[in-house]
C-alpha cells in the first residue's frame, strides 16, 4: 500500500453525510469515490496532500508515536489527531471540528523551519523506522508547509478537516 496522506476540509453537510454512514466500509467508500474524486477536481484549495511525511510530521509535533493521542495540543490535530472514524488496519480517517482546525491553524503559523528542525531531530529513529537525514528533512518540511497553508483557509472558511491515509 502506498500510505500516502491526504487532508480536506469539509462542509458541514459533508461531515453530516460521512458521520451518518453506519459502517468503515461506508465511510471508506464516501470518502474515496465522492469526497476525494470532487475534491481532486473541484475543490483544490480545501484538499492537502502529504504523501509519505505524514508520518514524521505526526512524529515530531508530538511525541514520537503514532496514536489519535499523542502529543500536545493543538499540534497533535494536525495530521492523527481528532475523532477516529474508521476502525479498520487498513485505513486511517480523523476527524477534526472547527474550534481544532483554527487551533491547529495559528499554532502552524508560528512554527518556524528551525522549530519543526528540532521537533523532528528530537524524534526516536527506531520508531520512525525511515533514516532521519536533512534531504528527508527537507521533504517533510515541504509537506508540512502546504499543509499550514491548507489549515489556513480551513479555518478562515470555518470548515472541519478529514485526514485520511491508506496503510
Amino acid at each position: 500500500m502506498s500510505c500516502l496522506g491526504v487532508h480536506l476540509a469539509l462542509t458541514d453537510e459533508e461531515v453530516d453525510k460521512l458521520e451518518s454512514l453506519p459502517s468503515d466500509a461506508e465511510r471508506l467508500e464516501y470518502i474515496q469515490e465522492d469526497l476525494e474524486e470532487r475534491y481532486f477536481s473541484e475543490h483544490r484549495e480545501f484538499l492537502a496532500q502529504s504523501d509519505k511525511a505524514w508520518d514524521a510530521i505526526h512524529r515530531a509535533l508530538g511525541n514520537g508515536d503514532l496514536s489519535y493521542t499523542s502529543g500536545p495540543d493543538p499540534l497533535r490535530f494536525t495530521i492523527l489527531g481528532g475523532t477516529p472514524l474508521y476502525y479498520g488496519g487498513d485505513y486511517i480517517i480523523s476527524l477534526k471540528l472547527p474550534l481544532a482546525v483554527g487551533a491547529v491553524a495559528q499554532a502552524l503559523q508560528s512554527l518556524t523551519h528551525e522549530d519543526f528542525r528540532k521537533c523532528y531531530d528530537a524524534m526516536d529513529a527506531g520508531k520512525y523506522g525511515f533514516p532521519k537525514s536533512d534531504e528527508d528533512f527537507e521533504y517533510t518540511w515541504r509537506w508540512l508547509t502546504e499543509i499550514r497553508d491548507f489549515y489556513q483557509r480551513a479555518a478562515e472558511a470555518e470548515r472541519c478537516v478529514i485526514f485520511t491515509a491508506d496503510q
